[in-house]
C-alpha cells in the first residue's frame, strides 16, 4: 500500500474531521455509555468532537490525510497550561444536551489521570471505517513521532479499547492501570518515552 499523504488540517476542516471521529468512534463502549441513544449518538459525538478539533486547530496540531478520512489530533502539554476552549460549558450543553453530565465526568476522569510531565497529548486518532486496518493510523503516528523523537519529547494518550491499546503498544506506548467509567468501561493511560 502506498503511504498516505499527510498534511496539516485547516480551520475549514474542523466540521468534517469532527464527523469523521464520531463515525470512527460511535461503536466504542465509551461512546455508547456517553450517549446511550443510538439514534442521536453520532450527531452528538460529531458536535462534541467538532469543538475539540477546533480547539486543537488553534492550540495544537491536527494532521490528516489528503482525503480527510484519517486524523490525528495533538495538544502540547509543555510550559504553561493551555486555556480551556472558548465558551466550553455553553457549547458542551448545546452539543450534548441531556448527556452533558456524562461528558463532564469523562473530562474529569481524563484530567485526573493526565500526567504532569511535559509531553504531547494524542487526543484522538481516527480512521474512517472503510480504511481501517490498512496502516493509515500507524502512518499518522510515525509521522508525528519522528518530530517528537527529534525534539526529545514524550507522548501520552488514553486508549479506549484493547485494539487501540495494542496498536499504541506496537508504537512504543506503555499502558498503566486503566481507569473506568461508571459502567466499568476502561481507558488505559499510555505513555511513550522520548525516543520511543
Amino acid at each position: 500500500m502506498t503511504a498516505p499523504v499527510i498534511e496539516r488540517a485547516e480551520p475549514a476542516d474542523a466540521r468534517v474531521l469532527g464527523e469523521l471521529i464520531a463515525e470512527a468512534f460511535q461503536s466504542l463502549a465509551a461512546c455508547r455509555w456517553l450517549v446511550p441513544d443510538p439514534v442521536s449518538r453520532r450527531r452528538i459525538l460529531s458536535d462534541d468532537f467538532h469543538i475539540l478539533v477546533e480547539y486543537a486547530l488553534e492550540w495544537g496540531l491536527v494532521e490528516t490525510t489528503a482525503d480527510r478520512r484519517a486524523v490525528a489530533v495533538w495538544l502540547p502539554a509543555v510550559g504553561d497550561p493551555l486555556p480551556p476552549p472558548a465558551d466550553y460549558d455553553k457549547r458542551l450543553v448545546a452539543a450534548c444536551g441531556e448527556w452533558t453530565e456524562r461528558f463532564r465526568l469523562l473530562d474529569e476522569l481524563f484530567e485526573a489521570n493526565h500526567p504532569h510531565e511535559a509531553h504531547h497529548h494524542l487526543a484522538f486518532l481516527a480512521v474512517g471505517p472503510e480504511r481501517q486496518n490498512n496502516g493509515i493510523g500507524s502512518a499518522l503516528l510515525r509521522h508525528r513521532h519522528a518530530f517528537l523523537d527529534a525534539q526529545g519529547l514524550p507522548a501520552y494518550l488514553d486508549a479506549s479499547s484493547t485494539d487501540s491499546r495494542d496498536l499504541y503498544a506496537r508504537h512504543g506506548y506503555r499502558a498503566a492501570e486503566p481507569f473506568r467509567l461508571p459502567d466499568g468501561t476502561p481507558f488505559w493511560p499510555m505513555w511513550r518515552p522520548a525516543g520511543g
